[in-house]
């Protein structure tokens, strides 16, 4: 921690100096939101790479490049006119989707609305095709067998390297779905289909939600309004059951692991062994405060072991899938907080502890891959800078090496073998750099430098420091933008925007301190705008987060008021116009601070927002909440209905008309709370939207909610 302190101190003093480079131009909205005409315009550039191998290709519009990892000289490897060519008629307009997965063969990967190509680019040829259905909704290839899973209309679906297509189940329906993400998407499951390394299994998530209630959203598009069920599983009350099938593409059967009653049980992190023999996934309880890492034969199904567990008072959340050692595949790597901090442990294929890997008081953030030739882990983390993400290599011994430089926001890509990275990086003065960087400490070769678009413009000026949480013992990171044309004689309104939950943070090292659009605009308008990382934030470690156990909300606007105090401290706040705005859970924040402090708020703009925790879904929910029946006491005193009568100051409720994260009941039970409370606040629905406005909805949200805030607290 003194070394955080230290690296924090050398930030601070260096950025509370620092000032934008200034221009004439002044921002319009649709410069500063995505999905604005002139967004583009305001986003530095950026080169698009691929890995063949170790060989680092440049994509484009018209070419693919192949590059010279030493010097940056680079020959045109084939066009977009020889790939269109190849095929027989114009299906390509560009080639950034384009990959490169046999090392050593000049074959490029193409793919588009179901059909896959291989391009031998010495050839100038097409060698190998298949269609997909067109209908298919979800779609896995693997490189190897060629081969492609899919799903349509719930089913399951595989297709050999010929195209020739087995159904894998039939009994697919709304409430019984194969092949997609199950449990929310919480645990780190991003999608429901694993092919096995070779490709001849492939493992599948069946989820039969048959026993979640379905929660009525509305399609207003139709002449009748019409009823659209979404099976929405709520804290509390009946969850999904998931079970894991096998599918052998050569036996053409499926098995199903013997995992047991899957009742009230999550299964995620599904990973298979180097030889296809072992299928792992992490069995997880529905209290989420213990979990098992279980083996399974592929071919029968039977469990063969439970390698290791992890228990907490309060909850284990199991992120990532084993990595098995390229070089050892009677070695993995496991990730894990059971001490505090993400780190990389070490483990025996029998699930005996070898090593813990990376230590201290930093989160490991993503491993990248392996170096094979030196025997490394490449990694990200936050060890250089609490609020930074650089790349590291780590070798078995637990020896760790920074890969480029330390500073800013790192979001490296790894070649074939772990030789090199591609490196696209952002600090507060860099707008970003791409670099091509050896992972065994050799010289960079820098791809790009992009120009500061926003040196064209008037940029107000920010800082980015740190408070002490109410704890009185952590430090908050927070980032201050100051009016444009800002005079220090004058008082301005002040804007505090809050998000507050997990698995996010607003404050980091990357261009312009991950500074908002919306910030920037509200700044030039004249208003000071505020930002805080409170406590239950990510990358700051377990016990940083597990503070609002419980209790979501209560030791988040402590730490929030706080950031308040700071900014009254400032003698060019008024201190009697301050405002709040958030999204998500950050909108829970938002309506959270208006009712519990109603004196300190004078507007507020919740966007989604939870209302009660009772209407969230059962995996989040529960693990930071536990069940309403196990914790009646904390959700009454985190529900916002119980708190309707408190709102003095403008309120506004955004809402997607279609929201299926925070469904719009937490809107429509708030409204009814203050109706009866005899409170007043103001509400907007976006009909057919989600849980976000994309395109010029989102340009039309943003000029909405300026205009509340210019209307009532300027």
């Amino acid at each position: 921690m003194k070394a955080y302190k230290a690296v924090a101190t050398l930030l601070f003093a260096t950025t509370s100096l620092m000032t934008m480079a200034q221009g004439t131009k002044l921002f319009t909205l649709e410069d500063l939101i995505p999905g604005g005409g002139t967004y583009r315009q305001t986003v530095p550039e950026t080169v698009y790479t691929e890995w063949w191998g170790d060989k680092c290709i440049r994509l484009d519009i018209e070419e693919c490049r192949i590059v010279d990892n030493k010097t940056g000289d680079s020959k045109t490897l084939f066009t977009l006119s020889q790939v269109n060519d190849a095929i027989g008629k114009t299906t390509f307009h560009h080639l950034y989707n384009v990959s490169f997965p046999l090392a050593g063969q000049t074959i490029a990967l193409l793919s588009q609305n179901g059909k896959y190509w291989h391009f031998d680019w010495l050839q100038k040829r097409i060698v190998w095709s298949v269609d997909i259905d067109p209908e298919a909704a979800i779609k896995e290839f693997n490189t190897i067998s060629l081969s492609t899973a899919y799903t349509k209309d719930y089913n399951l679906y595989v297709a050999d390297d010929n195209g020739n297509t087995t159904q894998v189940s039939t009994d697919g329906s709304i409430d019984i779905v194969y092949g997609e993400a199950v449990h929310r998407n919480e645990f780190g499951i991003e999608k429901g289909l694993f092919w096995s390394p070779k490709g001849r299994y492939l493992a599948f998530y069946r989820m039969d939600q048959s026993m979640v209630t379905a929660f009525p959203q509305v399609d207003m598009t139709t002449r009748c309004a019409t009823v659209v069920p979404d099976k929405y599983p709520m804290a509390g009350e009946a969850s999904h059951k998931v079970t894991v099938g096998i599918y052998d593409t050569k036996g053409k059967k499926t098995i199903y692991l013997d995992a047991g009653d899957p009742t009230d049980r999550y299964f995620t992190n599904i990973a298979w062994s180097p030889d296809e023999s072992t299928v792992y996934m992490i069995e997880l309880n529905r209290d989420q405060n213990h979990a098992q890492f279980v083996a399974y034969d592929a071919v029968t199904g039977k469990r063969t072991g439970v390698l290791l567990e992890e228990k907490n008072s309060k909850y284990v959340e199991p992120s990532h899938p084993i990595q098995f050692l390229p070089w050892d595949s009677n070695k993995f790597i496991y990730q894990s907080r059971n001490e505090g901090y993400n780190h990389i442990y070490l483990y025996s294929a029998d699930g005996t502890l070898i090593k813990k890997l990376t230590d201290g008081e930093f989160e490991v953030i993503d491993v990248l891959g392996f170096n094979e030739k030196k025997k490394t882990i490449v990694y990200t983390s936050n060890e250089a800078n609490p609020i930074g993400k650089s790349t590291w290599s780590v070798d078995m011994k637990g020896r760790r090496t920074a890969i480029g430089s330390k500073e800013g926001w790192h979001n490296p890509t790894l070649s074939a073998s772990g030789t090199y990275i591609a490196d696209n990086y952002s600090s507060p003065e860099i707008a970003r750099k791409i670099d091509i960087i050896p992972t065994n400490g050799g010289k960079a070769l820098n791809l790009l430098t992009a120009k500061e678009p926003w040196d064209e413009y008037k940029t107000p000026k920010m800082e980015v420091g740190t408070i002490k949480a109410a704890d009185g013992v952590s430090d908050l990171y927070y980032r201050l933008v100051l009016p444009t044309d800002f005079d220090p004689t004058k008082k301005y309104p002040a804007i505090v925007y809050v998000y507050g939950g997990p698995h996010a943070h607003n404050i980091d090292a990357s261009r312009h301190w991950g500074v908002r659009g919306w910030d920037i605009w509200m700044a030039q308008k004249g208003y000071v705008m505020f930002c805080l990382d409170n406590r239950g934030s990510e990358h700051r470690g377990l016990a940083f987060e597990q503070a609002t156990f419980r209790n979501l909300g209560v030791e988040e606007m402590k730490d929030q008021l706080k950031g308040v105090d700071y900014l009254k401290s400032l003698p060019y706040v008024d201190g009697n116009r301050l405002g709040v705005h958030g999204w998500s859970f950050g909108g829970f924040m938002t309506t959270s601070l208006m009712t519990t402090y109603p004196d300190v708020f004078k507007v507020g703009v919740a966007g989604g927002p939870v209302i009660d925790w009772k209407y969230y879904e059962v995996m989040y929910g529960e693990r930071y909440m536990d069940t309403p029946q196990s914790n009646p006491e904390g959700y009454k005193n985190t529900s916002l209905l119980n708190k309707a009568g408190n709102l003095k100051g403008r309120l506004m409720v955004i809402h997607g008309g279609n929201d299926p994260v925070c469904v719009p009941q937490h809107t429509y039970s708030f409204l009814r709370a203050c109706i009866d409370a005899g409170t007043h606040p103001d509400l907007f629905f976006y009909p057919g939207d989600g849980h976000n406005m994309m395109g010029t909805d989102r340009i039309h949200l943003h000029e909405h909610i300026s205009r509340y805030f210019d209307d009532h607290l300027k």
